[in-house]
């Protein structure tokens, strides 16, 4: 509990001439002031920097060993001290001299002899300043501290978002848990490599490859809503079939439209992982789908997760499938350079096929259970 005495200023008068202290002294105790006094520049620098700090120095300028321009330079290079108001007690009245205070970082002269009501009236003005600087100072580490907070909660909501969102599309597709991590590692390893790019340099930077990291997850968030008889088939899908299962991309657009509406529209963190569901099924020459795009038509976002998709979808068995090596999934990701992909993208992922290998194996997927998935395939077709 503070003391009633703590709130009362604290001023240090730093002076070699004990005439000169002395009604300085007395004049600041009259006035409800408590005091430090100093006699020399060193003990002056201890006195400011110990607790509590005080609110206010008197310095004289003419002191033995080490005089009040050396005194206040030092106590402005300390960050503890520093922020403390210096004003100068000196005989002198050259503008010279005027000045090198006011360099050495001091904000006020008073000369001697004092005229009491001067010194009180220049000393409450001071640290009214102060105290008015240091409440400017206070509001806005709040409202620095404020915006981080919200900054940070707000982050934390869109994290939430996307993985309630790409956990629904986990619980009905064929994909696993670790399929979602590999392809977020892949993506972000293409963007990062390609930032510097002349081609990629503005879309993607640190802000934006975070953001479509966070958003890889939703690529397929369409195919809650494609029926389990097409989704989980165990063969091949019928022409007709297929183009159902092609609609999972529209259909993730508009759920994920749905979700941006109620975080500001267009603008909202959700972009990239809109134009990720919507456009990682397009090829650079324009035969893929939902809307035949090719070339710079398709968002960069989405075709760097074509690549990413595209390659674990290769080494990955599923009950229907087995896995590619990693060097048959380059092959083949080499072999679509300039007709499936961005070939500067595919440039990018042939220079980091070791850099995918690795992230392959570490967040590989548990074998498959042949005979549990043969079962719950029977229970949802009925064979």
């Amino acid at each position: 509990m503070q003391s009633i005495d703590s709130h009362r200023p604290l001023i240090l008068v730093v002076d070699d001439a004990p005439d000169s202290i002395e009604p300085i002294v007395t004049c600041l105790h009259q006035a409800d002031f408590r005091t430090r006094i100093a006699t020399r520049g060193e003990r002056a620098l201890r006195l400011a920097a110990s607790t509590p700090v005080p609110d206010l120095i008197l310095l004289d300028v003419t002191m033995p060993d080490m005089d009040g321009y050396e005194v206040c330079r030092q106590l402005m290079n300390n960050p503890v001290t520093a922020g403390i108001p210096v004003i100068f007690l000196t005989i002198r009245n050259e503008e010279l001299d005027e000045q090198l205070g006011f360099d050495a970082g001091a904000i006020d002269y008073i000369t001697k002899p004092i005229s009491p009501p001067l010194v009180l009236t220049r000393i409450r003005n001071h640290l009214n300043l102060k105290a008015a600087s240091d409440f400017l100072r206070d509001r806005n580490s709040y409202l620095e501290q404020e915006v981080r907070r919200r900054t940070r909660e707000l982050s934390l909501i869109q994290n939430a978002t996307i993985v309630a969102m790409a956990s629904l599309a986990e619980t009905r597709d064929n994909e696993t848990g670790n399929h979602i991590r590999r392809t977020q590692m892949y993506l972000r390893a293409l963007a990062r490599h390609l930032q510097s790019h002349p081609r990629f340099a503005a879309e993607l930077t640190d802000e934006n490859i975070d953001l479509m990291y966070k958003s890889a997850p939703l690529h397929d968030i369409g195919k809650v809503a494609i029926p389990d008889r097409i989704l989980l088939k165990p063969g091949e899908l019928t022409p007709a079939e297929f183009e159902i299962m092609k609609t999972h991309t529209t259909l993730g657009r508009e759920a994920i439209s749905r979700a941006e509406a109620l975080f500001g529209g267009v603008s909202s963190f959700l972009r990239f992982a809109k134009e990720i569901a919507y456009s990682h099924q397009e090829k650079w020459d324009g035969t893929g789908y939902p809307l035949g795009l090719s070339g710079e038509r398709i968002p960069v976002a989405a075709r760097l997760m074509a690549v990413a998709d595209m390659y674990d979808s290769l080494i990955t068995r599923r009950i229907y499938k087995t896995a590619h090596s990693h060097t048959q999934a380059v092959d083949i990701l080499r072999a679509g350079r300039g007709t499936d992909f961005d070939p500067d993208i595919i440039d990018a992922f042939l220079a980091l096929q070791n850099d995918f290998q690795a992230i392959a194996q570490r967040f590989a997927d548990a074998e498959i259970d042949e005979e549990r998935e043969t079962e719950r395939m029977r229970q949802v077709f009925g064979y």
